[in-house]
């Protein structure tokens, strides 16, 4: 059950609406097209929640990530 990812996420995290911001903006960058959409989520919710990736590094990551591809395009 995702619910049981999001618990120990949120106290990685500041608050929900974080939460909801870090989740939503890493699954567009690390979401593989080959993959549900569900498990990249899912993923990304349990490197929060159990602490592997504090949520500042993934989401500077995914700041990089986009500045990148804002100087591709």
């Amino acid at each position: 059950m995702r619910s049981d990812l999001v618990f120990p996420a949120v106290k990685t995290v500041r608050n929900r609406y974080e939460l909801c911001q870090l989740a939503s903006k890493a699954t567009r960058r690390f979401h593989k097209p080959s993959l549900r959409i569900q498990d990249t989520m899912n993923d990304i919710l349990t490197k929060v929640g159990a602490a592997v990736a504090e949520p500042e590094t993934v989401m500077g990551r995914t700041e990089v990530l986009a500045e990148s591809h804002k100087r591709a395009a």
